[in-house]
């Protein structure tokens, strides 16, 4: 089972979700870290290659990446309030993701 690594407010963000939410993003999370999709994702290559965005309850996202061998990182955690990934949510991911790789791979 892999690690989970939280970065930025990812974890308070998630912590702040309401109960049911709160718990399907574990559960999924969960998933992750024993290496199996979770239920509901898809790619999010806007913010950079490997990572994903899964839903919880429709308007809860988390934007992660598991395929670096070391853990599954949660870039970033937030409610969604309209039909697009805002640009502020999309580019605070992005730089997390930049950061994270610099880091991995220097």
């Amino acid at each position: 089972m892999k690690p989970v690594s939280f970065i930025g407010n990812a974890l308070d963000a998630v912590r702040a979700f309401p109960d049911g939410a709160r718990r399907e993003m574990g559960f999924q999370i969960d998933r992750l870290q024993c290496g199996l999709d979770p239920d509901d994702w898809k790619p999010m290559k806007t913010v950079g290659p490997g990572v994903r965005v899964r839903d919880a309850t429709g308007a809860y996202r988390a934007i992660y990446i598991a395929a670096l061998a070391d853990a599954v990182y949660i870039l970033h955690a937030f409610q969604k309030k309209s039909a697009a990934t805002s640009k502020h949510d999309l580019e605070l991911a992005a730089t997390r993701f930049r950061d994270l790789m610099r880091r991995e791979r220097p």
